[in-house]
């Protein structure tokens, strides 16, 4: 079992989770998730490990209570343990020492890139961020950022924080000033990463997504995770989770994305009726 250290709400529907895993903690690198399960009847669930800490053992997950199992995840407090702590899983990044990359987050998708860009830092590459959320409370860890970046840009849809409008509109701006860009990191919503990647392809700039197709076993077993890059079948679970954005069919990704709506929505009353009787998500 693995033991809940500590538990924050980042904001409505997002937390963050610190948890007790050392032989995950030991040998992950960024770019590997892990998958939970709560409960000996639960779902296995695929997270991207935002953080971790060798000497303290630990490892920090970001989760967005979205369903039936992130519902039950949320249910848990600090001192609680998780059934099922698996990992890590996936290949990690592959880091390229270049002068000059920019992540592109939106909502959640500044977990992933946290470490990723903050390795490249500390291997003395300069890295900005461009953090985007529908309002100010949906912008993460940008504090976090600023610690290892030159340039923190943020937007938000409704102007609250930052600038109004989308993540790709600033990564435009700067392409157009002459911004001399070696790659770009994007994580988020596909449809937002599907943006960045029209932005950056006219201008041949090396651009890395972090794909999060349908997954159950992690280990390219159930072939539910393939997406189609190169004109090739990939796996996301072994052969990714990250990818040549250029090279992604994304309308592909985003129709398979949808398959189980009905079945997601048949869930999530489950789980809604499952926190009333709780007493609601803590």
């Amino acid at each position: 079992m693995y033991k809940i250290l500590h538990k924050e709400k980042l904001n409505d529907v997002v937390e963050l989770m610190v948890v007790h895993a050392p032989h995950v903690a030991r040998k992950c690198e960024p770019g590997q998730f892990i998958i939970l399960r709560v409960g000996d009847d639960g779902e296995r669930i695929p997270l991207t490990i935002a953080d971790y800490d060798r000497k303290k053992e630990t490892i920090t997950i970001i989760y967005q209570i979205v369903g039936y199992s992130t519902k039950a995840l949320s249910l848990l407090n600090e001192g609680d343990e998780i059934t099922d702590f698996v990992g890590p899983l996936g290949e990690p990044t592959k880091l390229h020492a270049s002068k000059h990359v920019i992540g592109v987050a939106g909502g959640v998708g500044s977990a992933p890139l946290y470490p990723q860009l903050r390795a490249l830092a500390q291997m003395g590459v300069e890295v900005d961020v461009i953090i985007g959320g529908r309002e100010a409370q949906y912008v993460l860890w940008a504090d976090e950022f600023r610690k290892f970046c030159k340039n923190v840009y943020i937007t938000t849809d409704n102007g609250s924080l930052g600038r109004k409008g989308f993540v790709t509109q600033v990564l435009a701006d700067l392409i157009e000033q002459g911004e001399e860009i070696d790659e770009v990191i994007a994580i988020g919503p596909v449809p937002m990463m599907k943006a960045v990647v029209a932005v950056t392809k006219p201008h041949n700039i090396k651009t890395s997504v972090s794909l999060n197709p349908i997954m159950i076993d992690g280990t390219g077993m159930c072939g539910c995770c393939r997406v189609t890059v190169d004109g090739k079948i990939k796996f996301a679970c072994v052969d990714g989770p990250d990818f040549d954005g250029l090279q992604v069919d994304f309308d592909e990704l985003m129709a398979r994305q949808r398959m189980f709506k009905e079945e997601e929505h048949q869930m999530d009353e489950k789980a809604n009726r499952m926190c009333n009787l709780m007493g609601g998500v803590q």
